[in-house]
């Protein structure tokens, strides 16, 4: 089995065989990454760097750098350092800003960058870096989101590999959309209100992308199969933003969507462009229930704060389940851009939760925490099922997580009973190198090994 984090477009690989494991750092060897390397540094501009008058002074260096083909962007200039899926025999690393680049995992546990993919020139726009793929059809649903019209493009690939025509999805302007959701029938797009602002940017030395907080939640659902978007049915919810969903599903004519909620986000605090202490502002697991008959919306709180990174036992990926598993965020501390991660809760939906809960304790809804020690702080969790399919338990697995021990500046991977969530992990792995604080965690199982594709 293989497990595998990224962080500063660098791949962190657990390789794990016949009881042995292979530790493999391997940077994603895209476009951008191979000119800088000639060039010695950094040469095309970061999302943090989009700020005020800097921030423009980045956007016309990198046109100008273009434009005398100094820089080449035929190939992306993005970094494919967000997160990973695995789709028809590939492995992708994934950034919202850029097409996919397929990663091969080697025999010994190493990694190969293999390529963009761009499915056949059919692929012309950016690529979430959260897709998903259906385990009852092996389809994968995807979405890119655009500075210019269309701003949303949805886009579905069969079981096959093959790219279907693009739908535009009209939204009154250019946001930022960083994830979808999908069920058995539905896809679901957010139209939440961190709007892209480059005037602003520049006027007020502010970040790019600004959250409005006079703007509703807007949440549109659409047949996964449509050839257009003319039977989208939109609803409103109040204001917020979402940067990750753990699951939808169906209950009779209501479309269910279980999701990690902001009531404001400032991401020029979370870029790390201001104070050492970031304010709460939310962070709460919710519940929200779209009627595709009335066209009622409504939402309910499901925890306190500060949780995100939602992660379910993807076999029940758009089907009904019980269990979300989320990290916890030490949300008064950054580390250059990124929050800490400080444990794993658990939660079961078929609980209610305790109202009167302050804090994120066991209880309720909450059927069990894994807390670090202090001065220990994780990556994401990935869910690994002990059987594959729904016919099993479906928490009846373990969750696999990078741990760095800022006391001792040691690295390891934990491994944890995910239906225990009992404080004695099932495994520990020491690693012989610091692994930095990373985004998004994935897992690739045996089956997956053996069937990737030939580039």
């Amino acid at each position: 089995m293989d497990f595998h984090v990224v962080s500063c477009r660098m791949i962190h690989a657990l390789h794990i065989k016949d009881g042995k494991a292979t530790y493999v750092s391997r940077y994603v060897t895209t476009s951008r990454f191979k000119q800088e390397e000639y060039f010695g540094g950094a040469k095309f501009m970061k999302v943090g760097d989009l700020k005020g008058l800097f921030g423009l002074f980045m956007v016309l260096t990198q046109e100008l750098r273009k434009k005398l083909q100094v820089l080449d962007a035929t190939y992306g200039t993005g970094p494919a350092n967000t997160a990973f899926i695995y789709h028809h025999g590939k492995l992708m690393a994934l950034s919202e800003s850029d097409k996919p680049y397929v990663v091969r995992i080697l025999e010994d546990g190493d990694l190969q960058t293999l390529g963009l993919l761009e499915y056949d020139q059919r692929l012309k726009h950016p690529f979430t870096a959260h897709p998903k793929v259906d385990p009852f059809t092996d389809e994968m649903f995807t979405f890119g989101y655009s500075h210019e019209p269309p701003y949303c493009t949805y886009r579905v690939i069969t079981k096959d590999g093959i790219m279907l025509d693009p739908v535009p999805i009209t939204i009154p302007e250019s946001v930022m959309m960083h994830d979808f959701a999908i069920t058995a029938n539905y896809s679901i797009f957010m139209d939440l209100p961190m709007l892209f602002r480059p005037k602003e940017m520049v006027k007020n030395d502010e970040f790019i992308y600004k959250f409005d907080p006079a703007k509703k939640a807007r949440f549109g659902i659409l047949q996964r199969y449509e050839k257009d978007e003319k039977n989208i049915k939109w609803f409103e919810l109040p204001n917020c933003f979402i940067f990750h969903n753990a699951n939808a599903w169906e209950e009779g004519s209501e479309v269910i969507l279980i999701t990690c909620r902001h009531n404001n986000v400032d991401l020029d605090q979370v870029n790390g462009n201001q104070s050492d202490k970031l304010e709460d502002h939310g962070n709460e697991l919710y519940e929200m229930r779209f009627n595709m008959k009335t066209g009622a919306a409504s939402q309910k709180q499901l925890s306190v704060s500060a949780i995100d990174f939602p992660r379910i036992n993807e076999s029940y990926t758009g089907r009904k389940q019980r269990y979300i598993y989320c990290m916890i965020l030490e949300s008064t501390v950054k580390v250059n851009g990124i929050l800490k991660m400080t444990g794993i809760i658990k939660f079961d939906l078929h609980a209610k939760p305790e109202r009167s809960k302050e804090h994120l304790e066991v209880g309720g809804n909450v059927t069990g925490i894994y807390d670090l020690s202090p001065g220990m702080f994780c990556s994401e969790a990935v869910f690994v099922p002990k059987e594959p399919g729904v016919s099993g338990e479906e928490d009846d697995g373990y969750l696999i997580f990078f741990v760095h021990d800022e006391n001792t500046g040691k690295s390891e991977v934990n491994v944890i009973d995910a239906k225990t969530m009992s404080a004695d992990p099932v495994a520990v792995v020491e690693l012989p190198s610091r692994v930095p604080y990373g985004f998004h965690a994935f897992f690739v199982n045996e089956e997956q090994l053996g069937h990737q594709v030939e580039w």
